[in-house]
C-alpha cells in the first residue's frame, strides 16, 4: 500500500438471540492476510472502485456478500481510525450494529456464531481492533434498550411477552420487571407499533400465550417516555 493511501472499510457486529436467551455475534474466518485463518467481524473495504452509494449500502453488502444474511435492523455505531489497527498501514473503519432474526444461521463453515460475552470478556480473541468494535456496539445496544424497543428486532415478527422479556434482558444484561415491559408494549400497541394477532403460542410447558406482531415504522425503534429500568 502506498504511503499516501488510507484503507477505509465497514465492519459489522451482527447479533442474534440464541434459543437459550443469550446474545451471539457472527464471526467470519478470514481467507486473506493479514490474519488469514482467524475469526473476525465480517466487513468490506470501500473505495472508488466500489458501487456502494453510501456507507449504509456498504454495510448491507458486507452482510449480503460475506454472510448471505439480511438484517432486521442496521445502525451506524462509530468510526475509528489510526495507523496501528491494521498492519497494512493507516486505516478507517465504520462500525455497524446489525440485529438478526433468531433463526439466522451460518451458510457455510467459514461463518459461526459465538456468545457475545466471550468476545467482550476477551475469551474469544479477534484481530485488528474488532474486540473494541464489538464492545462499542454492545454498549450502544444496551444504552438504547433502556428507553426504546430495539430488542424486538432480535425476535421473529410474531412474538410473546415472555420472548420480548428475554430479548430485553439479554440486551440490558439485567432483569426487567414483567409488568413494566408489558406496560411499554401496551403503549406501543396503542400507537400502532404492535398488534394483537388473535392467535396463541402453545409452549411444551406452561400456559398458552398471546402472540403479538411487531409493526415497526421505517425500521426505527419506538422511544419510551421513561427508562425501562426505572
Amino acid at each position: 500500500m502506498s504511503a499516501v493511501e488510507v484503507l477505509a472499510g465497514v465492519d459489522i457486529v451482527a447479533l442474534r438471540l440464541s434459543e437459550e436467551g443469550t446474545l451471539q455475534v457472527l464471526l467470519l474466518r478470514r481467507q486473506r492476510e493479514p490474519y488469514a485463518g482467524q475469526w473476525a467481524l465480517p466487513g468490506v473495504l470501500v473505495n472508488g472502485r466500489c458501487a456502494d452509494a453510501s456507507l449504509d449500502a456498504a454495510a448491507a453488502r458486507a452482510l449480503a456478500d460475506k454472510a448471505r444474511l439480511q438484517p432486521q435492523y442496521l445502525e451506524q455505531v462509530a468510526t475509528v481510525g489510526n495507523g496501528l489497527r491494521d498492519p497494512r498501514g493507516w486505516s478507517l473503519s465504520t462500525c455497524y450494529l446489525a440485529l438478526l432474526a433468531p433463526d439466522a444461521e451460518p451458510q457455510d463453515e467459514s461463518l459461526r456464531f459465538v456468545d457475545l460475552s466471550r468476545v467482550t470478556a476477551g475469551q474469544q480473541a479477534l484481530p485488528f481492533d474488532h474486540t473494541q468494535l464489538v464492545r462499542l456496539a454492545a454498549e450502544r445496544l444496551r444504552g438504547k434498550s433502556v428507553y426504546s424497543s430495539l430488542p424486538l428486532y432480535l425476535l421473529a415478527p410474531r412474538f410473546t411477552v415472555t420472548e420480548a422479556l428475554t430479548a430485553f434482558q439479554a440486551c440490558l444484561g439485567e432483569p426487567v420487571q414483567h409488568t413494566t415491559l408489558r406496560g411499554r408494549l401496551e403503549r406501543m400497541k396503542a400507537q400502532g407499533w404492535i398488534s394483537d394477532t388473535g392467535e396463541k403460542n402453545y409452549p411444551k410447558m406452561g400456559r398458552p400465550q398471546n402472540l403479538l406482531e411487531h409493526r415497526p415504522q421505517e425500521s426505527e425503534a419506538f422511544i419510551f417516555d421513561r427508562s425501562l429500568l426505572a
